[in-house]
């Protein structure tokens, strides 16, 4: 994606999409917490509006019966003062809402006229008053405050559930992204792995390359247990180059290459160390097991070359073990391997009255 001069790659894309869900996410619990305690805010203010319409019933029957109950009165008084402000110490919040706070304020207007009423009976007898009509339409009043609040309650609890909606909602994508970066993760991994096997594998044999094998060469501990080494030279890759062409040679190597695999045990180390040149590492061993490999290795390529074989398989060895030497690493088994080898491609060339070719 190119957006003028700035180039935001996916990479980049799903992190500032991920910081802005985070931060989403972050806001919408914050929004949740405060309407939370809103909610437990108005559910205290609906108890004590409901308290206030029950109260101010039993005050109008003890004021008809005759008992005075100014205390009851003066709490009334007090309840609805901190409905309307919030301050006082019933530690009521002042709901937010236009419909319910105009309801309070008619209501605690008609509950002067009420207390006024109340005055009047006192003097003259409830007989003489409308302290139980004026209480009646008082108690509807009362409870279309409740309602209101109630209302208001209600939309506290829709705006909750909209916020837990869109949480999920946000906490939902998070988890695709992160899903997703999790996959390109583990894709660009596996493509690193490959590109380490391209850097470290022979594309033609499938084998670990020249630089697959210096990088164990290079490894300058001391071998603590019995290590080989076994160089290899196939004598007539030359040859067959030359006479057949580099397609023949190709299947010459190919063909040298599944024999060393068939005879060598897969736990130990087979490598391509240069054209014609094959190195094998045999861990944990004795010269009883190495002259085994090296036995075996003979019989197959005679059994190979025996069955009419048009590319016969003719190659010189050298080896060294690791318990010959003292302080030995694994250069000074490829280096005494290698002079071995060398010398016993000299004798094969001598023996074929032929020069040792440079390879």
């Amino acid at each position: 994606m190119i957006k003028g001069n700035v180039k935001i790659d996916h990479k980049n894309l799903i992190s500032i999409l991920q910081s802005c869900l985070v931060l989403i996410l972050v806001i919408l619990v914050t929004l949740m917490m405060v309407e939370i305690g809103n909610l437990k805010g108005t559910a205290r203010v609906i108890n004590y509006a409901g308290l206030v319409r029950g109260a101010t019933q039993r005050a109008v029957k003890l004021e008809i019966t005759g008992t005075r109950n100014d205390e009851l009165i003066a709490y009334l008084d007090d309840i609805l003062s901190d409905l309307t402000s919030g301050d006082g110490h019933y530690e009521l919040v002042k709901l937010k809402d236009a419909a319910y706070q105009e309801r309070l304020d008619i209501q605690r207007a008609y509950w002067e006229r009420l207390k006024a009423e109340v005055a009047v009976a006192r003097q003259r007898g409830y007989e003489n008053t409308q302290i139980v009509a004026m209480s009646e339409t008082y108690f509807k009043m009362a409870d279309e405050t409740v309602s209101a609040a109630e209302h208001y309650s209600e939309k506290i609890a829709m705006k909750i559930r909209t916020i837990e909606i869109l949480s999920a909602l946000d906490m939902l994508c998070l988890v695709i992204l992160v899903m997703f970066q999790t996959a390109m993760a583990l894709k660009m991994a596996r493509k690193n792995r490959l590109l380490e096997q391209k850097a470290y594998i022979d594309i033609h044999t499938g084998l670990p390359n020249k630089g697959s094998c210096e990088e164990l060469l290079n490894n300058r501990e001391i071998l603590r247990e019995p290590t080989a080494c076994i160089m290899f030279d196939l004598n007539n890759l030359k040859t067959v180059n030359d006479t057949m062409g580099h397609s023949a040679g190709d299947q010459l190597i190919l063909s040298f290459v599944r024999l060393l695999r068939r005879v060598i045990p897969e736990k130990h180390f087979v490598g391509r160390y240069g054209g014609d040149e094959f190195m094998a590492v045999i861990y944990h061993t004795d010269r009883q097991e190495v002259e085994g490999i090296l036995d075996s290795l003979r019989r197959e390529a005679d059994a190979a070359n025996r069955d009419g074989n048009q590319l016969p398989l003719n190659y010189a060895y050298g080896w060294a073990i690791s318990a010959d030497y003292e302080g030995c690493v694994m250069q000074t088994l490829l280096d005494k391997a290698d002079y071995c080898m060398y010398e016993n491609k000299r004798a094969y060339y001598a023996t074929h009255d032929r020069r040792v070719p440079r390879s």
